[in-house]
């Protein structure tokens, strides 16, 4: 039977496993039709096939080992597909499995798809959902076995979309660009607690999933080119993604000043996936985590984004920071953890002392974590066409909050409309808490949208 050595991302995540946190990804998709069951369960055990790095389970180890190793498997040691009693509560059901009942790592695959019917939001849809546990894959890689999955089930293409070309502008770029702000020796800001006694030592996750309009993008900086030779007459505009990591950073400045806590920088972790999306994208944990700083130009004008409603140039000014940081930030390649993540896991000591120093040191460095997670998935790049099934009505994916961060936001785009989960630590915020927090970002996220050029 083949081993691989425990990647980087795997090693630390299983490193930092606790028992009463979650380590769970969810991925969530509504379908219109209904699903054949002996169809579904056919389609998903070929494409786990023709992916056979998901065919994994830990192998057994002792703590002098120098590593852990995968196994992977010939074929499934249970059966992944799981077809609950339908009833009104049943997707609220496999919502709370999904958040506290993590797929277990030594059988193979640490995947469970669920498949919901008769539920109040589409009494004749289905619903897939995904959990996987985050130590041994990640959501893209999940989403491309799903796509998979489609294809051999409905039998159409379900290859991947052409990434979208952005039109830049008239000529070459300015010559001057805006530094790529990381964060440095200042602590970030901490999201503000908002829990009840019950919840406040609790490390289950809660969640929101809502829907919301694509904001429209602004447009770019015109740069009158009789005062600015050699660069173009118009920069691009900053993305979706711009607006949300900003509509982030405002979220968390606007809930921090509504709870009292004084200015901090906002530092927002940024999962980039540079991976092929056609079959052959490698299964796993494949993301690189890029941090993106809102420090010294931000807080000088912290009032004016954390007013209500926060103020349009300020935003236009913090938008157009962004796009030139996250640009920089996508275009510097490095490990995915950097060179901490890379040093922890060097096989120099058994992987019990390893696990011993990365706990002790993720707990020193929890003061210098970043604020909160974004992961965007951007447009849904597969059509994942089911056949008489239909394709997606509505994707939502969502990561696992755990402290000190305590918070994530992921989003995806299907059929114009935004997809938005936030995930949160009961540690940290309460269920109303989590709800009222939506209901800001949803505020933050139009604001970027009315923001002047």
């Amino acid at each position: 039977m083949a081993r691989l050595p425990f990647p980087l991302v795997d090693e630390i995540s299983r490193h930092c496993l606790r028992d009463d946190e979650p380590e769970t990804v969810h991925i969530e998709v509504h379908l219109p039709g209904r699903i054949d069951h002996a169809r579904l369960r056919a389609a998903f055990h070929r494409a786990l096939l023709r992916h056979p790095r998901i065919l994994m389970r830990q192998a057994p180890v002792r703590w002098w080992r120098r590593r852990y190793e995968w196994e992977l498997t010939a074929t499934p040691d249970v059966d992944p597909v799981v077809f609950p009693p339908p009833g009104p509560d049943a997707l609220v059901r496999a919502r709370e499995r999904a958040l506290t009942a993590c797929p277990p790592l030594d059988a193979s695959p640490p995947v469970r798809l669920e498949v919901i019917e008769r539920h109040p939001d589409a009494a004749d849809g289905t619903v897939l959902v995904l959990t996987l546990h985050h130590t041994a894959l990640d959501g893209p890689a999940c989403l491309r076995v799903l796509a998979t999955t489609a294809e051999l089930y409905g039998g159409a293409d379900n290859s991947p979309a052409p990434t979208p070309v952005r039109t830049p502008g008239h000529t070459a770029p300015p010559r001057h660009r805006a530094p790529a702000a990381r964060p440095g020796p200042v602590r970030p800001a901490r999201i503000a607690p908002d829990t009840t006694p019950v919840r406040a030592t609790a490390h289950t996750n809660g969640m929101l999933i809502t829907e919301l309009p694509v904001p429209t993008r602004p447009p770019g900086d015109e740069i009158p080119a009789a005062k600015i030779p050699h660069a173009a007459a118009r920069t691009a505009p900053p993305t979706v993604n711009d607006q949300l990591l900003v509509a982030t950073c405002l979220t968390v400045a606007r809930w921090n000043r509504l709870h009292g806590r004084p200015t901090a920088p906002v530092v927002v972790t940024m999962p980039v996936d540079d991976r092929p999306r056609g079959g052959e994208m490698p299964i796993g944990n494949g993301t690189r985590l890029i941090p993106v700083g809102f420090g010294p130009e931000e807080r000088r004008d912290a009032d004016l984004l954390a007013a209500d409603p926060p103020d349009p140039e300020a935003v236009a000014r913090l938008l157009r920071r962004t796009a030139a940081r996250t640009r920089a930030l996508k275009a510097t390649r490095g490990s995915q953890l950097g060179l901490p993540g890379t040093l922890l896991t060097l096989p120099v000591a058994p992987v019990g002392l390893r696990g011993a120093v990365t706990r002790a040191l993720r707990t020193a460095a929890a003061p210098w974590t970043s604020t909160t997670l974004l992961s965007n998935i951007g447009r849904l790049p597969y059509p994942l066409d089911f056949g008489d099934a239909g394709r997606p009505t509505a994707v939502w994916f969502s990561a696992p909050a755990r402290m000190p961060r305590g918070l994530t936001v992921t989003a995806v785009s299907v059929g114009g409309r935004i997809q938005l989960a936030l995930r949160w630590s009961h540690a940290l915020l309460d269920d109303a808490a989590g709800a009222r927090l939506g209901t800001l970002f949803a505020a933050s996220l139009a604001a970027t949208e009315g923001a002047a050029p």
